[in-house]
């Protein structure tokens, strides 16, 4: 997916149908003069409803499309005929989506699982004929209910990508060249800070024809939780990754340092973050000699608590026993 396909933030204004009004007819026959009353009742306005759908990685279908009106409920009829129910208007949405209200910013609801569905707003009810009213008093009753009126809501969706494993790192770290060496994707690439923009899914291959799927995030930076740099944009990503991956390179000046901000970001943006398993990766380690290999590791070893892993994305190195250390985290 290229990044310019990826759209993970879409306002849109969506609005139900209106309740459809209740008949007052008395029944009428050629040799019946005063039949009693038979108006039906009125049709439910449409529902607007959001659907999971598996299939879709991002909400660009709905990027040139912001609003939505559901059909009206029709009128009810004689012979106590209900008018029907106003056309019910759905909109599709990738596994991740999380909906708000744009004035209150309140999260109404999540989309997580595939073919769930959650109505925005309700159609109107139905106004009811007149033959409900009628009683023993008042057996001619000529009124009926009107419908109750649609309901409008501007509302905000944004995507939380739902991966197996997030590539978590700085600005230039090595996280694009990594997921285009181990998956089909095809991240811009540079060596420039903040080459990547927005998030980019791969499926990595593993052995038997098994496979997970990994996200490039774009780079933190310190003060990201307080939305400095790309901020809340991308930390969101993070939050549904199952494994984070943090990407150090090995020319960082000093790595357990660089851990340990990434590791604040997280914190003071959502402390449950930091709940999920988690391994680290010294990248560009073809750039080290043995000695230095070593040295590094007798750091990370006194000062980390995690687990870690020297690769080379360029060089191949390491990239086996990445994969096989992931697949096993994810399996256990």
């Amino acid at each position: 997916m290229t990044e310019g396909n990826f759209v993970d933030y879409v306002k849109m204004h969506v609005s139900s149908g209106n309740g459809g009004k209740g008949s007052a007819h008395l029944h009428r026959e050629k040799y019946i003069q005063k039949g009693g009353p038979d108006g039906g009742d009125g049709g439910r306005g449409g529902h607007i409803i959001l659907r999971g759908n598996s299939n879709l990685w991002t909400l660009i279908h709905l990027k040139f499309k912001r609003h939505f009106k559901a059909g009206h409920g029709a009128h009810g009829s004689s012979g106590r005929s209900t008018g029907a129910d106003g056309e019910d208007i759905y909109i599709d949405v990738p596994l991740g989506t999380v909906v708000r209200d744009s004035e209150t910013d309140a999260v109404l609801f999540e989309i997580t699982e595939d073919g769930e569905e959650k109505i925005v707003v309700e159609g109107g009810m139905g106004g009811r004929g007149n033959w409900h009213f009628k009683s023993s008093v008042n057996q001619t009753p000529r009124y009926a209910q009107p419908g109750m009126p649609l309901e409008e809501k501007d509302i905000t969706l944004e995507l939380k990508i739902l991966a197996d494993v997030g590539l978590v790192g700085f600005p230039n770290a090595g996280k694009s060249t990594l997921l285009s060496v181990l998956t089909s994707a095809k991240p811009k690439i540079a060596d420039y800070e903040f080459t990547t923009l927005k998030p980019n899914l791969g499926i990595v291959e593993y052995r038997d024809f098994q496979s997970f799927v990994m996200a490039d995030i774009p780079g933190i930076i310190e003060g990201a939780a307080e939305g400095k740099g790309l901020g809340y944009y991308f930390l969101r990503h993070i939050e549904r990754n199952s494994i984070l991956l943090f990407l150090i390179p090995a020319d960082a000046k000093d790595i357990v340092e660089q851990y340990e901000i990434l590791e604040d970001e997280l914190r003071r943006y959502n402390p449950e973050m930091l709940d999920k398993e988690r391994l680290i990766c010294v990248s560009k380690s073809d750039m080290l000699d043995d000695e230095l290999k070593s040295e590094i590791a007798t750091i990370l070893d006194k000062d980390l608590k995690s687990e870690y892993l020297f690769i080379s994305s360029v060089a191949q190195q390491g990239l086996t026993e990445l994969k096989d250390k992931l697949w096993k985290m994810l399996n256990d």
